[in-house]
């Protein structure tokens, strides 16, 4: 009985083993697959936790590295940035230095151009022809106005005239600032100031001297602040016709109608030297930064240049007439006018002018028998490409501005600005800004003719550019 339990449960228990087996077969592939796919997704997973881990093991080896540095590195890799920075700033420096410089070697090459006398501004082009509303009349002379200056900052105008008076004038208010009165003949010893026809005046760069000569043959030295008269210059036979300081210095030149050239130095109050040339009175002069003077020399028709240093001089010749004035446009070129009616440009190196303009102001007269009207005066922009003259006309005179051409060469009408007068004198401010024109009645070196309906006064023209100026070398 028991056995048979026993076998039965043997015998039903083998088919169960079996089943058991071929189960756990079953199960053993589902268990590999398992791992398998678990491995893979471990090793897939692991990839990805790897890549995004990246950044932040190259940001901890970067910590490691910076942890590793060594005190020696440190010190090499801040000096380092510090040579950098010096680097910097010296090129920042050098920039700035080399434009500075380039600023200083253009002013200095503009002095030097100067000096030799060859730097012309090219301005001519853009001045604009001013509205006759625009002109301003100055009254408070009583006879004709011989000479005028103005000062080097641009704000006073000194003019002189027969009535052997010298008024100071507020160039932007048309003031009268002071008036220096004249004297009569006679009253010498004891009236200060001139008691004859002032011709000519003059002002030093510095604006500390103001210089006056007369039909008296005297040169008076004033105070152009004050007004006050400081000395008395004597030496001249006859009457001082031209004045001129040497720009940056106090040396006078003198010019009369005794033919001679006085040096003198106004600081001492002393005589210097004479020069003599001329074969006829000298009716203008005219000086710039060099030691050496030009002259108009009246009849003997010549224009000379004075080398003081070298002492010798060189004589021109062009004009047909009496040369009457002369201005310097630069340090080797000059223009002069003279009762032939013309204007000349010259330069130092030729004997001949380099253009002239014959009857520059027309004529007067019968058919036949016309004569020109005298140029009277003459004004130059310093370095530029700008010549002004004044004529000694009646109804139909008039201020007129010449355009030079390059080089120097040719002389073109820009505008004229119609008055009526003697213009005696001409003179343009240091920025060419405005041009002033002294005009009277009677021509300043003699009494010819009168013109009645003429205004006694200074007339100031204004000056008005479209754009910039440029520069040209010659």
């Amino acid at each position: 009985m028991s056995s048979f339990f026993i076998k039965k449960k043997v015998i039903s228990a083998a088919p169960n083993k079996g089943d058991l087996k071929r189960k756990s077969n079953a199960d053993d592939g589902k268990g590999r697959s398992k791992k398998f796919n678990k491995r893979m997704d471990e090793e897939i997973s692991s990839d990805s936790e790897n890549e995004s881990a990246d950044p932040n093991r190259k940001q901890q080896e970067n910590e490691d590295d910076e942890i590793e540095e060594t005190p020696q590195e440190k010190k090499l890799r801040l000096a380092k940035l510090y040579l950098e920075q010096l680097r910097e700033e010296e090129d920042k420096r050098a920039e700035q230095e080399s434009f500075e410089a380039d600023l200083i070697a253009g002013r200095l090459q503009e002095d030097v151009l100067e000096q030799k006398g060859k730097l012309q501004r090219l301005i001519a082009n853009k001045l604009i022809a001013p509205d006759p509303a625009e002109v301003r009349l100055l009254r408070g002379h009583k006879l004709s106005v011989t000479c005028l200056v103005i000062t080097p900052d641009e704000k006073y105008i000194f003019s002189a005239s027969k009535d052997c008076s010298i008024i100071k004038w507020e160039v932007e208010g048309g003031k009268k600032v002071h008036k220096i009165a004249g004297g009569r003949k006679g009253t010498e010893a004891r009236h200060v100031g001139h008691t004859a026809h002032i011709l000519c005046m003059a002002i030093s760069s510095d604006g500390k001297y103001l210089a006056s000569g007369d039909m008296n043959k005297l040169i008076m030295i004033w105070d152009p602040v004050t007004c006050k008269h400081l000395y008395k210059l004597k030496g001249h036979r006859d009457a001082v016709s031209g004045l001129a300081f040497r720009r940056g210095t106090h040396t006078l030149y003198s010019a009369s109608h005794d033919r001679s050239i006085k040096v003198w130095s106004v600081d001492e109050n002393a005589y210097v030297e004479t020069l003599f040339g001329h074969q006829d009175m000298i009716t203008g002069l005219d000086c710039l930064s060099r030691e050496r003077c030009v002259t108009a020399g009246g009849r003997d028709r010549t224009v000379r240049v004075w080398k003081v240093a070298e002492e010798s001089q060189l004589v021109f010749h062009g004009h047909e007439g009496s040369i009457d004035c002369i201005q310097l446009i630069n340090e080797e070129h000059m223009v002069t006018g003279g009762d032939d009616g013309s204007i000349s440009v010259w330069t130092v190196n030729k004997k001949k002018p380099v253009s002239t303009v014959k009857q520059a102001h027309g004529s007067h007269g019968n058919t036949g028998l016309e004569q020109p009207y005298w140029v009277s005066s003459v004004a130059a922009l310093h370095n530029s490409d700008i010549v002004a003259s004044g004529a000694s006309g009646s109804h139909n005179s008039a201020v007129q501005l010449w355009k030079c051409g390059q080089g120097f060469r040719g002389l073109e009408p820009l505008f004229s600005v119609p008055m009526i007068g003697f213009v005696n004198s001409l003179k343009f401010s240091n920025s060419g800004k405005f041009l002033v024109a002294g005009v009277g009645q009677e021509h300043r070196l003699g009494r010819w003719w009168r013109i009645k309906e003429a205004r006694n006064g200074l007339y100031i023209i204004p000056l008005k550019r479209q754009a910039q100026e440029q520069e040209v070398v010659l």
